[in-house]
C-alpha cells in the first residue's frame, strides 16, 4: 500500500481551493449573463451537490490515501476545512463582487426580489414589499452577506462531514 501518509490539512487545502474556484468560476458565469443576483433555486441546487461531492470526494481521499483508514474525527475536520477553506475564498469573493464588480448588487438583487415577491403574492400591496426590501436591505451588506457564505458552508461541511464519517470510517486494527 501507500506509504506516504496524507494530513487532514493537505486534503482540506487542496479540496477546499478546488471547491473555491468551483464557486468563484461560477459565480463569474452567473455575473457575466446576469443572473447573480436572483438566487436561482436550480443553480442553487447544484452548486450544494457540487459542494457535497467535493466533500465527499476529499474525505474518501483522505482514506484512501491513509491505507484504507479514517476516523470520524478526521472526517470531520477534512469535511470542515474543504468547507472553510471554500468559504474564506467565497467571502472574499463576495466582497469584490459587491465592493467593486457590482456595486449596484444589493440593489438589483432587492428589487428582483420586491418584484418575485409581488408576482407570486398579487394581493401584497406594493408598501408592504417596500417594507420587506428595506428590512433585507439591512442584512444585506457584504460583511453580513460573507459572514452567511461562511457560517452556511460550515454548518453544510459539518453536516456532510458527519454523515459520510459515519459512514466510511474504519478504525486501524490494533
Amino acid at each position: 500500500m501507500n506509504n506516504q501518509k496524507f494530513s487532514t490539512k493537505q486534503i482540506a487545502i487542496n479540496f477546499g481551493f478546488l471547491l473555491a474556484g468551483y464557486n468563484v468560476i461560477t459565480g463569474l458565469m452567473l455575473f457575466f449573463l446576469d443572473m447573480h443576483y436572483q438566487n436561482n433555486s436550480t443553480v442553487g441546487l447544484v452548486n450544494l451537490a457540487v459542494i457535497a461531492a467535493v466533500i465527499i470526494y476529499g474525505i474518501t481521499q483522505f482514506k484512501k490515501f491513509n491505507d484504507g483508514f479514517i476516523k470520524l474525527s478526521e472526517a470531520l475536520k477534512t469535511g470542515l476545512g474543504i468547507a472553510l477553506i471554500s468559504g474564506i475564498v467565497s467571502a472574499i469573493y463576495s466582497i469584490v463582487l459587491i465592493t467593486f464588480i457590482d456595486p449596484d448588487f444589493i440593489d438589483k438583487m432587492l428589487e428582483f426580489q420586491k418584484e418575485t415577491m409581488l408576482e407570486k403574492n398579487p394581493n401584497m400591496s406594493v408598501e408592504n414589499a417596500n417594507k420587506m426590501v428595506d428590512m433585507q436591505r439591512k442584512f444585506s451588506g457584504p460583511m453580513i452577506t460573507s459572514a452567511f457564505i461562511i457560517i452556511f458552508n460550515l454548518f453544510f461541511g459539518f453536516v456532510i462531514s458527519l454523515i459520510v464519517g459515519l459512514i466510511v470510517k474504519k478504525s486501524k486494527p490494533e
